[in-house]
């Protein structure tokens, strides 16, 4: 038997499901997620923490190559995390179906036990 929370979120989702992989929100909350990580990678670059990575950086490497990279390490997580989070609802969704299923399947085994 389900929850009243798990039929909520099995009407939520059967709504949601198509839109929410294309949701600007999600994207957002991912471009944080990355800005974060470039974010750690500016700091270790600038406080010289790992000397032999930052010799390499200023002799090799151009600021614009530097901002790119970080740029797409953004945008790769953003899309990242949106894809994932989609996933997990989507698991969760499929889940609670089969579950439902299981639980209509042995009512109706029960009630077939009980009339023969």
């Amino acid at each position: 038997m389900l929850t009243k929370q798990e039929e909520a979120y099995i009407a939520y989702w059967a709504k949601q499901r198509g839109t929410y992989k294309q949701s600007f929100v999600q994207f957002v909350k991912g471009m944080l997620v990355g800005l974060g990580i470039s974010a750690a990678i500016i700091v270790v670059v600038i406080t010289g923490w790992f000397q032999r990575a930052n010799m390499v950086a200023n002799s090799k490497m151009s600021a614009i190559v530097f901002a790119l990279a970080l740029l797409i390490i953004t945008v790769f997580m953003a899309w990242l995390y949106r894809n994932f989070q989609w996933e997990n609802k989507e698991q969760q969704y499929l889940e609670l179906l089969a579950k439902r299923d299981r639980n209509v399947e042995n009512r109706n085994a029960d009630n077939t036990d009980v009339t023969d």
